[in-house]
């Protein structure tokens, strides 16, 4: 296992430096001075524009270049914004927690649903459940993002008042960042109007929430249900049932643990079109996240910030891809008898 774990890492460290090395090639294509698109200094002085040099290599070759590159952006020096004129850095540490705590909230939505509602979908005998369950999670699959999020908007937001339609938290509440994820912080503020501000906090979460989760909700009841289906008719699952078991032990301690592997591993192939979906939903929603983040970036032509939200984007991408994949295996002995037999 120690060494499938090596060769996870040198894959996560190849494939960062693949990306690293096409954010380097992009940022000279930017219409702007290389010195400009590293740095986002527009007008450095004398000083400054020596630094630069010498941080970036600018008067080496190319290979000595993309080191410095690789150097500068594993070191945490990721420029300074065009427009607000701060670290790049500091203000990516300041956006990832709120997109961190919409996907957490969104994953919990996803799988806490479209699990049970899965295998509700696979041992029912109900023509009519299963065919509406395939109905729902088809039509989920099929509505595009922005349009849900826009309609949910309009009807809860805008018509019927039930529900914030932008941002994180009201802005009459001032809560303090301890953790970085608004909803604990608002439980640890010692202010008396916390439970207020976790619950506007939550409110603010709905709408959001639940547009990003129909995507991956309808996917995890489609895999749950077919693998479900395929595990219910193993030998081992026939055999529990000759011994008397209930269904519900059966699915519980037998059938579940398995269908969910296949499911786990399926779910790291959705990170990339998850990330697209979670970047078209901080706009709509104006949510403080990454996704909003860089496409302000982009509409501001701020070139060290598309180059900073992308590359933390693809690099959690293929930190989490790679994560779920050790996870599969771990969780799944034919994958570990693989490895074991390859030695």
């Amino acid at each position: 296992m120690s060494y499938y774990l090596l060769r996870r890492l040198n894959l996560f460290l190849a494939t960062s430096i693949v990306l690293l090395l096409v954010l380097f090639v992009a940022t000279h294509l930017f219409p702007v001075s290389s010195s400009y698109a590293l740095s986002g200094i527009e007008q450095p002085t004398e000083l400054q524009a020596e630094q630069i040099n010498r941080d970036y290599h600018l008067d080496d070759g190319q290979f000595s270049q993309f080191i410095a590159y690789l150097q500068q952006r594993l070191s945490g020096n990721l420029g300074i914004s065009v427009t607000s004129q701060q670290s790049v850095a500091s203000e990516l540490a300041d956006v990832l927690p709120a997109s961190f705590e919409l996907i957490i909230v969104t994953a919990m939505l996803a799988l806490g649903f479209g699990i049970p509602i899965g295998v509700v979908a696979s041992l029912s005998k109900d023509k009519l459940t299963q065919n509406s369950i395939i109905a729902i999670t088809l039509t989920g699959y099929s509505i595009p993002v922005f349009w849900l999020g826009l309609s949910l908007s309009l009807w809860f937001g805008v018509k019927l008042g039930w529900l914030p339609i932008s941002g994180q938290i009201n802005l009459l509440y001032d809560i303090q960042p301890v953790t970085g994820f608004l909803l604990i912080d608002c439980l640890l503020s010692d202010n008396e109007y916390s439970y207020s501000a976790f619950i506007d906090a939550l409110q603010h979460m709905i709408l959001p929430a639940f547009t990003l989760a129909v995507f991956p909700f309808t996917v995890v009841v489609r895999l749950t249900r077919s693998a479900m289906m395929n595990v219910m008719q193993q030998t081992y699952i026939r055999a529990a049932e000759a011994r008397g078991l209930h269904t519900r032990q059966i699915v519980m301690k037998h059938a579940l643990p398995n269908a969910l592997i296949p499911v786990l591993k399926n779910l790291g192939i959705m990170l990339g079109p998850f990330a697209s979906y979670a970047i078209v939903v901080e706009v709509i929603f104006a949510w403080p996240g990454v996704g909003a983040w860089l496409v302000q970036g982009i509409y501001q032509r701020d070139y060290t910030v598309i180059q900073g939200g992308i590359m933390a984007v693809a690099l959690l991408i293929i930190f989490f891809s790679i994560f779920i994949d050790i996870i599969h295996t771990a969780a799944n002995p034919k994958s570990r008898k693989e490895i074991y037999a390859s030695h």
